[in-house]
């Protein structure tokens, strides 16, 4: 478990509030972890200038054009890899490493997806492969989801060989392909498959985590990520002798079956189960909700009430699928003509299951739901790979809140549970406990991501990568 590799291998949250106690050395830290900004522009400019989008883009030249700047940095080239799948000649992944002193000490992995979402010149206000910076704001795919912490990374790692740091724990990057769509080639998986050891880790930071901003670009809270909820889509399937569409027969159609089995299915609540996360977000999230601070705080104190939940539930979707497992209908095809019974009716059911929750269960409780035998419930696609959500140890949170106090004084730190998917639901399941941490602050209308005219302010950008920078020391140190 995490929690027993991490107890004696972590004097990094001493260490940084050590470091911090002095303000002169505070400021020190932060000078040095915003030094060469010009070199980091440049490598950001190009990262976000590489279409890596999938089919058209490459992200084997972005991989490419990354190993190139930390090689000129130092690394040896048996330190820094580019995996591509034959298969898949444009997918590549960049792996790189910076050895510790000490072997014993389970190696911290730094994880950044180098892939995006497609985007349509003729959409956009401006070239979506062009880094613009207008009014304060990068603009530009992938300049938010998720170059940036590429970027930081791979900044980081440059600057760690070029400054001579000796890290006690190894660090580890891997940059990989394939997270934004489903029919590409997925980097982590066939890393953790192909290359294990350039993945083996104590644990990992990723995306997920991040600052929220209120309307006026004020830090509200720093999001912390502790697992995520599995993504797993389901089929529901009718079938009927089918008839002439004159002879009404209730008992016969198979559109009606359907219909009643996905109604029953959307008013369906599955129960409560609160992860570690979601306990600690809705605890630490109570003060910044006056009009519901009560049931919030009895859930962080493990003291909620039904009507707790069902006041937080009511208040706002995405809490209510952070206190619980969540299914929808999505999709629904059936008929074959106006004038007929029908005689075939599919239809996709999305759930996003709570961290260690059997999706067998799920299935076997939307066939219950649904509440008509003759609707049968299959699993659409193979199982994601299953785990729970990472433990929120001292070793793991201290850190993290120390450098969000020092850099954002009076921000909380408040963990969640995503209620999307990110490759974390892979590294989590291979024993790799993931955290969603960027110190990268967005905008409450979430920026364009997976949109149109994506962007980042430059601030938010350039404090992300002075707070990873930080943090990744503050744990290998």
């Amino acid at each position: 478990m995490p929690s027993r590799r991490l107890v004696a291998a972590l004097p990094a949250a001493a260490l940084l509030a050590a470091s911090l106690s002095p303000l002169h050395a505070a400021t020190a830290a932060d000078t040095q972890a915003r030094a060469g900004e010009a070199a980091f522009r440049t490598l950001y400019k190009e990262l976000v200038e590489t279409d890596s989008s999938w089919p058209n883009g490459s992200c084997t030249l972005a991989a490419e054009q990354i190993a190139a700047r930390l090689k000129a940095a130092g690394y040896a080239d048996g330190d820094i890899a580019v995996v591509v799948d034959p298969a898949h000649p444009k997918e590549g992944n960049l792996t790189a490493v910076l050895r510790g002193s000490n072997a014993k000490l389970p190696a911290l992995l730094l994880l950044a997806h180098i892939d995006v979402v497609a985007a349509k010149r003729a959409d956009w206000t401006r070239d979506p492969f062009t880094l613009i910076e207008e009014g304060g704001y990068f603009y530009g795919r992938g300049t938010s989801d998720d170059k940036a912490m590429a970027a930081s990374f791979a900044d980081a790692m440059i600057r760690f060989k070029q400054e001579g740091y000796k890290p006690k724990r190894t660090i580890k990057m891997a940059l990989t392909c394939g997270e934004e769509t489903e029919k590409a080639l997925n980097g982590v998986e066939y890393l953790l498959k192909h290359k294990p050891d350039a993945m083996a880790a104590g644990w990992a930071l990723n995306e997920g985590g991040g600052g929220s901003l209120d309307e006026n670009g004020k830090p509200v809270s720093h999001g912390v990520q502790a697992g995520e909820k599995v993504y797993q889509d389901f089929t529901f399937t009718a079938t009927a002798p089918g008839g002439h569409s004159s002879r009404q027969e209730p008992h016969f159609n198979a559109i009606g079956w359907m219909a009643q089995a996905l109604a029953n299915v959307n008013a369906y609540d599955f129960p409560v189960n609160l992860t570690p996360a979601a306990k600690a977000y809705f605890g630490a999230s109570a003060p910044l909700y006056p009009k519901l601070s009560q049931p919030m705080a009895a859930v962080g104190a493990g003291k909620a009430t039904e009507a707790d939940y069902a006041a937080i539930s009511a208040a706002n979707p995405s809490w209510n699928a952070t206190l619980r497992t969540t299914c929808i209908p999505t999709l629904i095809n059936g008929g074959h003509a106006p004038n007929a019974q029908p005689q075939s009716v599919t239809a996709n059911v999305n759930c996003r299951i709570i961290p260690g929750e059997d999706v067998e269960a799920v299935r076997a409780k939307l066939a219950q739901v649904g509440g008509d035998e003759k609707v049968k419930v299959t699993l659409a696609d193979p199982p994601q790979p299953k785990s729970s959500a990472p433990q929120l140890t001292p070793q793991i949170m201290a850190p993290i809140e120390a450098l969000t106090k020092a850099m954002w004084p009076g921000v909380p730190v408040i963990p969640r549970l995503a209620t999307g998917a990110t490759d974390g639901r892979f590294t989590n399941a291979a024993g790799i406990p993931t955290y969603g941490v960027s110190g990268m602050f967005a905008d409450p209308d979430g920026q364009g991501v997976h949109g149109l005219n994506e962007r980042i302010r430059v601030k938010s950008l350039l404090d992300g990568r002075a707070f990873l920078y930080r943090l990744t020391k503050a744990y290998t140190q």
